[in-house]
């Protein structure tokens, strides 16, 4: 495959620049396709401590995650995108909201897999037809550390949440690579801002911060609402609240969030039935609905099982007699994980009326 280097005189970076931000891309960096040891021992000291959990994937290619070329051995840069997600209201005001369910901002709208993709995949084609090289796009689906590669382009840091921060969309940036045999001057690396910042660990439901920049994904609200796949632990349970799919509280409370603008990208905005859907509702979806509910949405690939079990814990947690009925009707469901959480949900709901 040709590697293809520079041509004399001539930067490709502000051309590639514009027409990202043209496409609708809200951030753009670069880097050599290297990662740096610290990023590689991060990712090794996770896995070894076993804190992902059920996300095995995650372990099967650490060596392509943690080296570029080892996943493509061509690859000579790697152009680091970004998408704002901001909220255009407070993720967090539906937690009060005990008969209904809060759902991750990113997850209100459209899958943001198929909306970054799509606009990688444009930018990609540009880049072949202005400049030849061979490019390969990613987005949260391969083994590539997404935000160890963002921090190196100097589209953000790597806060304490151990997710990316922006100085100008704070924690809401969906991100997406563009891997290229293209050979790309480098952006400087953006330095940690985070200061002596604890907020996003000390606000955590679930204590799921052993230290800053580090990540107990077994008690994250986002891996047990989403990626695990049998019954939630039940000293977790009553910390989750109302919470049914992902978790914004480390993301919602980053002090870099006031200098961000609500996101201008329409699939990205929140629907009104998924900013704050009644429990009740949630709960009566069988295979079909759920599916009919949650069509193009990321919420889709958890399946109607593992959804209805998150929901019956919020209905446990909301102290609502009326949402009884709701529980008892699904004690005896086909799914076993879903009748256990039932059954859960009504026990908690009896002793808060006894109580």
């Amino acid at each position: 495959m040709p590697i293809h280097g520079r041509q004399s005189g001539s930067d490709p970076k502000p051309l590639l620049r514009a027409r990202a931000l043209a496409l609708g891309f809200d951030a753009i960096g670069f880097c050599h396709a290297e990662l740096g040891e610290a990023a590689r021992s991060r990712l090794a000291d996770f896995l070894a401590a076993g804190q992902h959990g059920d996300m095995g994937w995650l372990e099967h290619r650490a060596t392509a995650r943690g080296n570029p070329r080892k996943l493509w051995p061509e690859v000579r840069s790697v152009i680091a995108l970004g998408l704002s997600y901001v909220p255009d209201a407070d993720p967090l005001a539906t937690l009060a909201l005990r008969d209904r369910g809060t759902i991750s901002v990113y997850a209100r709208h459209r899958d943001y897999h198929d909306v970054v993709k799509g606009m990688l995949k444009h930018l990609a084609q540009f880049i072949v037809a202005r400049f030849g090289p061979a490019v390969k796009v990613f987005v949260d689906t391969a083994p590539v550390m997404e935000k160890p590669l963002a921090e190196r382009a100097g589209v953000g840091w790597q806060g304490k949440h151990t997710n990316l921060v922006s100085r100008t969309h704070g924690s809401w940036l969906f991100l997406g690579e563009i891997y290229t045999t293209l050979d790309i001057a480098p952006d400087e690396p953006h330095h940690d801002r985070c200061g002596t910042c604890t907020r996003c660990l000390a606000i955590c439901p679930t204590d799921a911060f052993p230290a800053p920049y580090r990540l107990d994904a077994t008690r994250c609200i986002s891996y047990l609402t989403i990626e695990h796949r049998g019954a939630i632990p039940h000293e977790l349970r009553p910390l989750m609240g109302n919470r049914i799919y992902g978790c914004d509280d480390c993301l919602a409370v980053c002090p870099w969030n006031r200098f961000a603008q609500a996101t201008p990208h329409d699939k990205l905005r929140a629907r009104d039935d998924l900013t704050a859907p009644r429990l009740a509702e949630l709960a009566a979806l069988d295979e079909a609905g759920f599916r009919t509910m949650f069509s193009g949405s990321p919420i889709k690939r958890i399946g109607r099982n593992r959804f209805v079990r998150n929901v019956l814990i919020a209905i446990g947690n909301s102290g609502d007699p009326a949402l009884h009925a709701v529980a008892a009707r699904l004690t005896r469901d086909a799914d076993a994980v879903v009748a256990e959480a039932a059954r859960w949900a009504c026990e908690q709901l009896e002793s808060g009326a006894m109580a």
